[in-house]
């Protein structure tokens, strides 16, 4: 039996963050330290195996109440069901003629959920990466962002942007640029200006993330999609200060000035500060850090940070810190180990 197995990497958000939903840039790279896997494998049917996540059997209400705390109402099926859906409705649309030979198909992952690390799009990558095997089908690298932004925006509504899937689709660490200037219709999704970057450009970095507590990543797009149709003057300029940051960014780590970028990853977290108004346990997660004297912002959504440190015994100092309010710190592992 072949057996197709496929990955997807968590991402943390480096710089830019929340603007690449808004014609903004952002500098993005693979936490390789977590990862959704997917598996398939010819079948006499098409079936999609249920995980710990699909569960529909609890114990007690309490049980179930926590079960929806963590993972939200539904499990990882849909995305598995609406990465097929698009998938094939691609390839009907680029008249790519598929076998008929059937599949059972399987996701798992270790990807903290709603903490903005990624987790819900690693499962659609790492699906459409099988599907793509499977059925021997090549999709354009710069295609396969939009195509699994399309399956969450388009087929599920969730609200998102396009950073956690290009960095899960180019893996490693990528700057982007999401202006209109930039954009380019290719199989009739829109396509941007994606860089990938030398890995050993990145200083010492860590995250740290809460085990207990989240948010669904579409309560906080929801809310900037609202406003920033609206016309909201105040975010509209603080999306395009975000983009200059990333921008910023990208030429302080060509420089190797890392004093500087870490100042700058303060300045991201801070304007995001001023215009939102964010939960009491993030801003202790970014006082807390700070303290210590790493830099600290939001590697996604919220419930995870970002930043960087001078050298281990930093590391140690924030690790022991950060443990006191609940939040578990790593050092991220950017490049993936196949």
């Amino acid at each position: 039996m072949n057996i197709i197995r496929k990955y997807a990497f968590a991402r943390a958000g480096l710089l830019g963050n929340p603007s690449d939903g808004y014609n903004g840039k952002t500098i993005s790279f693979s936490v390789c330290n977590f990862h959704a896997e997917v598996v398939l494998y010819e079948w006499d049917s098409v079936e999609i195996l249920m995980t710990k996540e699909d569960r529909t059997q609890f114990s007690s209400v309490r049980e179930l109440t926590e079960d929806v705390r963590f993972h939200g109402y539904y499990g990882g099926i849909r995305l598995v069901k609406a990465t097929i859906k698009c998938f094939v409705n691609y390839c009907d649309a680029k008249k790519i003629k598929l076998h008929e030979k059937k599949f059972t198909i399987r996701y798992s992952s270790n990807i903290h959920r709603q903490v903005g690390l990624a987790g819900s799009s690693a499962i659609i990558v790492a699906t459409l990466r099988c599907l793509m095997d499977f059925y021997h089908v090549e999709i354009p690298l710069r295609v396969q962002p939009s195509l699994v932004l399309s399956v969450e925006k388009d087929e599920l509504g969730i609200s998102a942007g396009l950073q956690d899937r290009v960095i899960q689709c180019y893996e490693g660490l990528v700057f982007m640029d999401f202006s209109e200037e930039k954009v380019e219709i290719i199989d009739g999704l829109k396509c941007y200006h994606y860089e990938k970057l030398d890995p050993k450009l990145h200083p010492p970095l860590y995250i740290s993330f809460h085990e207990n507590l989240g948010e669904p990543t579409e309560v906080f797009h929801n809310d900037i999609l609202n406003r920033f149709n609206q016309g909201e003057r105040s975010l509209v300029k603080a999306m395009e200060r975000f983009a200059s940051y990333a921008q910023e960014g990208l030429k302080l780590l060509l420089k190797g000035d890392h004093s500087r970028l870490a100042e700058v990853i303060n300045a991201n977290f801070d304007l995001r500060r001023s215009i939102f108004k964010l939960p009491e346990w993030q801003l202790e997660m970014i006082e807390t850090s700070r303290k210590v004297g790493v830099s600290a912002k939001f590697a996604g959504s919220g419930g995870a940070i970002v930043g960087t440190i001078q050298n281990e015994q930093m590391f140690k100092k924030l690790s022991e810190e950060m443990a006191t309010i609940g939040s578990i710190t790593i050092r991220p592992s950017i490049l993936p180990n196949y």
